[in-house]
């Protein structure tokens, strides 16, 4: 039995409707009456007044544990759809906003040559930039995040792997913007130089790096949890098979956890995409097409984004909401496609 299945006496709906009234044109008068605040406030004050009268209107109708169980049930409908309303205004905007330069120039040609006063110019070097970066930033995040999180659940013990564990939650939250410093301190200034004749080469691969930085603990941190998740019986199982515990791992761990793995990585990829210091301090934002991530300057389009709504030119705000639309778009369909394929394995069919 359920709230809504018991035979009581039901608030009627004119009435609710009516209280929720109220409470608007009350709130309005107080609000705008007094010149304290705009219609922001006045929906906030509404929301708390309906909220009590709620409570009181239905507890002389339905009695008091029915009116604060349907106001309960009010405020938590009310959180959601402000919880909701936040996402969908960013993906309005993004939608109404960026599908001005939706052409073929806008991703077909860069930004090469392109004045204040030129109404063309692309992001085709920012999405090569990105996929380039993002993918070597992947293959080097997933495996070593994956493996660390299998020794930190299947093999590590005692103070070593709390230690791992300790500091990959504080690499969680550090700034993207230290990731890009390491990586400027160690690799371009000093490792870089000996494959370029002495000099520091500024280069995609280095801001690659500098996201694998970014995106491990994220990956290990999810995979640890996702593994703790796997049942303990199905590990046993195997073992009392004489199935070896890599084995185990390989064949049942790692299916069971896939879809909760895919999800962590795809945050991962999601924010390596989102990030623009990194690729500032290490890649320079190239403005040409540069196929090669391992010499000369990449753009991204997180960087993009940043360099156009900054710029003068009354073409530059049009690139840059086109090229956020992008960059979501491009982590949407990577989403969808690593969920589609994590549900191909042979445990959840």
């Amino acid at each position: 039995m359920t709230p809504d299945n018991i035979r009581s006496r039901k608030f009627p709906l004119a009435a609710n409707l009516a209280v929720a009234a109220a409470a608007i044109v009350l709130s309005a008068a107080v609000v705008l009456g007094t010149g304290v605040g705009n219609w922001v406030l006045v929906a906030v004050l509404a929301g708390v007044l309906y909220l009590v009268g709620l409570n009181v209107a239905a507890a002389r109708v339905e009695g008091k544990r029915a009116a604060r169980n349907r106001m309960w049930q009010t405020a938590i409908y009310t959180a959601c759809v402000l919880a909701v309303l936040p996402l969908a205004s960013v993906v309005w905007t993004l939608v109404s906003k960026g599908v001005e330069r939706l052409d073929g120039d806008f991703f077909g040609s860069s930004m090469a040559n392109i004045g204040a006063r030129d109404a063309n110019g692309g992001a085709y070097h920012a999405i090569i930039g990105t996929l380039e970066q993002v993918g070597i930033a992947t293959l080097f995040a997933v495996p070593l995040g994956v493996l660390g999180a299998i020794y930190l659940v299947e093999y590590g013990k005692g103070r070593f792997a709390g230690t791992v564990r300790f500091f990959v939650d504080v690499m969680t939250g550090i700034p993207s913007i230290v990731a890009g410093l390491f990586v400027l301190s160690f690799w371009v200034l000093i490792v870089s130089p000996w494959f370029n004749d002495g000099n520091p080469q500024y280069s995609g691969f280095a801001a690659a790096l500098a996201l694998t930085v970014l995106m491990l603990p994220t990956i290990v941190r999810s995979t640890e949890e996702m593994l703790r998740l796997v049942p303990g019986p199905l590990r046993e199982g195997a073992y009392a098979l004489g199935v070896p515990q890599w084995k185990t791992i390989i064949k049942v761990v790692l299916p069971t956890a896939a879809p909760g793995i895919v999800t962590g990585v795809m945050l991962a990829i999601a924010r390596a995409a989102g990030e623009t210091a990194p690729v500032l301090l290490v890649a320079g934002g190239l403005a040409r097409i540069n196929f090669d991530p391992f010499s000369g300057g990449q753009s991204s389009l997180a960087l993009y984004v940043f360099q156009q709504a900054g710029d003068a030119s009354k073409y530059a705000p049009a690139r840059a909401w086109t090229a956020a639309l992008t960059l979501v778009a491009l982590v949407l369909i990577f989403t969808i496609g690593a969920k589609l394929l994590a549900r191909r394995n042979k445990l959840t069919r």
